[in-house]
């Protein structure tokens, strides 16, 4: 084809958003499957680890996606830089409510003692980032800065490609390349 969005095949993730608005129930299923571990990811980095409200949180993403759908169009960036903004929005919602904090620390000390105990809690999400931060730390210097701005700055791919002065399809395939990584270099636990 000539002229047109369909020149990139970077651009099949919105093909996929716009037969979701036109009602392809399947199509919004093959983005979720394409995107869940991602979001699922960068939400669990930036929640300190804590797995059951980084899976709320993925959960709610993809609602709010989902309700918006048909009003969000083509922006020259991947599907996936969308979903994350509405993650960390929510992230960022939650955070910023220190009623919600409150009320969660508190029913958490109160209902889950044995599960949850203030300082052990605490251990954990620091020994969880720390490995984390161990595993990244192994790879090499660019996938490292393309892991640090993808998922722990949240940055599109075409913002990352500015940054490191490369491609977007280069930025692509050096993530790919640094997810596979981390995928068989982190322990079983932190999956």
């Amino acid at each position: 084809m000539t002229g047109g969005q369909h020149d990139n095949p970077g651009d099949e993730p919105w093909q996929l958003v716009k037969a979701a608005q036109e009602g392809d129930t399947d199509a919004f299923g093959v983005l979720y499957d394409q995107y869940v571990d991602m979001v699922f990811r960068y939400v669990l980095f930036r929640v300190g680890g804590d797995r059951a409200f980084a899976e709320d949180v993925t959960s709610e993403t993809f609602l709010r996606a989902l309700r918006s759908i048909g009003s969000v169009s083509y922006q020259g960036r991947d599907v996936g830089a969308w979903f994350v903004t509405i993650a960390r929005n929510i992230v960022f919602d939650h955070v910023k409510s220190s009623r919600y904090r409150l009320e969660v620390t508190t029913a958490e000390l109160q209902d889950n003692r044995e599960e949850t105990s203030g300082p052990e809690q605490e251990v954990m999400t620091e020994a969880t980032n720390a490995e984390l931060l161990r595993c990244v730390s192994q790879l090499g210097d660019d996938q490292q800065e393309c892991i640090r701005l993808r998922f722990i700055e949240g940055k599109s791919v075409s913002e990352v490609a500015e940054l490191m002065d490369r491609n977007e399809g280069a930025v692509k395939a050096l993530q790919h390349r640094a997810v596979r990584r981390l995928a068989q270099i982190l322990p079983s636990w932190l999956r």
